[in-house]
């Protein structure tokens, strides 16, 4: 399946050994219920809603609070979801993680994240019947060459940043991307993510190369709306090609990806 661009797996028995090991090895603060305010609902995917609420520490803190709807979502395990979040670490293109809560009155799940600027905004919708595999856009979306640039190599450095950790984003999409005024980005709902063992070089570099294709979608699409053109452009354009090339063995990992979009970034400065 050449064209296949995302891959969700987790819930499976090969997933369980890799989600203990992140959750031993990134061990989160737990917060209990009763130190959040809940406030207004943000956003609502297949796993749980997400809602605005106030973390009462030492200091009164405006947060992301995801609470997870159950035992099982259209994306797969809520304990999946919670275990590729945790186990991301940290990254400038990932929200941060503050902890995990407990103590909730129904028990449920959930995670207390960092909040996002009102000013960002999901880069697009999901996709619809019509469009199939393809996210919405609105009707006047338009993106300056330095903003697809630096989206481009934010959401390729957070990519590389999972895969050197032993994760799949699985739904890599432009409807999962927060974006900013400049084009700064960052990544989020990991309901489709997926652990794999990096040191399985053969295995590990096959799977990456499946989301690197996500990201040749992604960076198409990007470039569908561009409002310039020159060099710079040509190349992106020639690096979405190699991306979403049938071989995938022929395609870049994002280390790759990542170097080559740092060294137009630093060319398209030095033009401007």
């Amino acid at each position: 399946m050449p064209r296949l661009s995302w891959l969700a797996y987790a819930g499976n028995p090969c997933c369980a050994g890799h989600e203990a090991v992140a959750l031993e090895r990134n061990r989160i603060a737990s917060i209990a219920w009763d130190a959040l305010k809940v406030l207004h609902k943000l956003g609502e995917g297949a796993s749980g809603i997400i809602h605005q609420a106030l973390w009462r520490g030492e200091t009164a803190q405006p947060v992301a609070l995801k609470l997870f709807k159950g035992a099982l979502t259209s994306d797969g395990l809520p304990h999946s979801e919670m275990a590729a979040c945790i186990g991301a670490g940290a990254h400038p293109n990932l929200i941060a993680v503050h902890g995990k809560i407990h103590g909730h009155p129904a028990a449920a799940s959930g995670l207390v994240m960092a909040l996002a600027d009102p000013e960002f905004t999901n880069l697009a919708g999901p996709p619809s019947l019509e469009s199939c595999t393809r996210d919405i856009y609105a009707a006047a979306t338009a993106f300056t060459a330095d903003a697809v640039l630096r989206m481009a190599l934010g959401i390729a450095s957070a990519a590389q940043h999972l895969h050197a950790r032993g994760i799949m984003h699985g739904d890599l999409y432009a409807h999962n991307i927060l974006h900013g005024t400049g084009g700064h980005a960052w990544l989020g709902d990991f309901g489709a993510a997926s652990f794999f063992a990096p040191q399985d070089t053969r295995r590990a570099h096959a799977l990456q190369r499946i989301e690197v294709r996500a990201f040749a979608c992604l960076l198409e699409e990007l470039l569908q709306r561009c409002d310039a053109d020159g060099a710079i452009l040509q190349a992106l354009a020639g690096l979405q090609t190699r991306c979403a090339q049938d071989n995938p063995a022929a395609r870049p990992l994002f280390a790759d990806i990542r170097q080559q979009l740092q060294a137009l970034q630093t060319a398209w400065a030095q033009s401007a």
